[in-house]
């Protein structure tokens, strides 16, 4: 007799990532940078992905979304909208290529406020959030050795330049096991003083 698995209520398990996304004009020429791409050097996976800037990939059960999701909220409060500069193209040898953030401080900045939020966006000792400190926009990563090595030869020549002003975190989710990653909410940077966020934690 086949066991029935049951979906306990409030412990169903999502990855979560938190991304700066570009404007519509930009996310537009690097999807169709991410298409030559896919198309050239047989990459789907470049095709599929967005083109986003991730800040933390975490893993949260559902029952914990919303005091996460206050969490963030109150942080993105304290944070100033900036201007993110793409020059070129980089690597992480030897499985992705990326476009390359020129504005590392401030990204840093808002990486370094979310860790704040550590303890929330653990779900267990061995599932601890990972904090990107190397910002990057992904063109395509997981290539295979000749993939990476034609492909860079080809991008470490190319010229490519783009800004957008950042003023906003998106969160996503997707169930674990699920390809498609769903945009779940949108906090505004409002660069509120340290004494207006902290009275919101108890509004």
């Amino acid at each position: 007799m086949q066991k029935q698995i049951t979906s306990i209520p409030g412990y169903r398990v999502f990855e979560c990532l938190l991304v700066l996304q570009p404007h519509e004009e930009l996310r537009a020429q690097i999807t169709a940078i991410k298409k030559e791409f896919a198309e050239k050097y047989k990459a789907p996976l470049a095709f599929h992905t967005k083109p986003q800037i991730a800040l933390v990939s975490f893993l949260a059960y559902q029952m914990t979304q919303e005091r996460i999701i206050n969490r963030i909220g109150t942080i993105a409060m304290g944070v100033t909208p900036f201007k993110v500069e793409l020059s070129g193209f980089g690597s992480f040898p030897s499985h992705t290529i990326y476009a390359a953030v020129t504005t590392k401080v401030p990204i840093q900045n808002v990486v370094k406020e979310l860790k704040s939020a550590t303890q929330l966006m653990t779900l267990k000792k061995d599932n601890k959030p990972h904090f990107i400190e190397e910002s990057h926009l992904t063109i395509c990563r997981k290539l295979k050795p000749w993939q990476f090595e034609e492909s860079w030869l080809e991008y470490s020549h190319h010229h490519f330049s783009g800004r957008f002003i950042a003023d906003s975190l998106i969160l996503l989710r997707r169930p674990v096991g699920e390809i498609k990653y769903e945009a779940i909410m949108r906090f505004e940077f409002q660069n509120l003083p340290v004494a207006t966020r902290q009275g919101s934690l108890f509004m």
